[in-house]
């Protein structure tokens, strides 16, 4: 079976052209912002409106720079070198959820600073806003025919023109259902009651580690990459195994410090 044949460009006028990707984006923004208020209006909530609406822009912030840095930097330093404008090119596509997670992280260290908080109350916060965001940004690669994976005879299979003629894994669906769907049931149940703190992010910090290795498995590397050893480890995996690690560590040491 094809894989829909859907055009990038969501609206154009003129030469003014709006991807899907673009949307993705404006939809996760939009409904972080929704979500942050349901939560921020519920008894006890350590922000306030006007306080969600500067989390989601430090947070946007920290995701489009970090993305794009880390994207430069772990994917394709070389190529970038040599083609520096490029590095501003954001509607070809080419971010790195490792690196916006780091710059978000940052720019949220930046404003718990100014509020006197604990940056792990602000992440925790925002865990549960997170994961819908990351589906939508699946979907709009699926719509753009990129990153999909590996050549399979499984009966759900997709032929990407611009994957060749062999049918694949649509495994920006699988990433679309994990690490956005169940990942965002997951973090939303669990921030309905009061957690000790660090609890939330450590789950979630697992939580996408966990799913983004297995889809590896499924998933095309990087051509300019490949793997990376034993014919099967690739970039994913080596920046997800630390997020799971760290992630299971502050689940322990959350837990640890509210028994104590």
């Amino acid at each position: 079976m094809n894989a829909p044949d859907i055009n990038p460009i969501a609206i154009q006028f003129g030469p003014i052209a709006i991807h899907w990707y673009a949307l993705s984006y404006l939809a996760a923004f939009g409904m972080a912002w929704w979500l942050g208020n349901r939560l921020a209006d519920r008894p006890g909530s350590p922000f306030n409106r006007e306080q969600v609406a500067d989390i989601i822009f430090y947070g946007a912030l920290g995701i489009l720079l970090g993305g794009r840095i880390g994207y430069i930097l772990f994917y394709k330093p070389v190529y970038y070198f040599e083609h520096p404008l490029e590095m501003f090119f954001l509607w070809r596509g080419g971010m790195s959820f490792h690196g916006g997670m780091l710059g978000t992280v940052f720019a949220l260290w930046l404003y718990t600073r100014h509020l006197k908080m604990q940056l792990l109350t602000v992440t925790d916060f925002i865990g549960p806003l997170v994961p819908l965001g990351l589906g939508f940004g699946r979907i709009a690669n699926f719509i753009n025919q990129e990153l999909w994976g590996r050549v399979t005879d499984v009966p759900w299979a997709m032929v990407f023109r611009t994957g060749g003629p062999m049918p694949r894994h649509p495994s920006q669906l699988y990433e679309a259902f994990l690490e956005g769907a169940v990942l965002f049931a997951i973090l939303w149940w669990t921030a309905k009651k009061s957690r000790p703190t660090g609890m939330i992010t450590g789950i979630g910090i697992t939580g996408y580690g966990m799913f983004r290795m297995f889809v590896e498995f499924f998933r095309q590397p990087d051509a300019h990459l490949g793997y990376l050893a034993f014919g099967w480890l690739t970039m994913g995996h080596l920046l997800s195994l630390p997020m799971v690690l760290f992630g299971l560590g502050l689940v322990y040491w959350s837990t640890r410090r509210n028994r104590n």
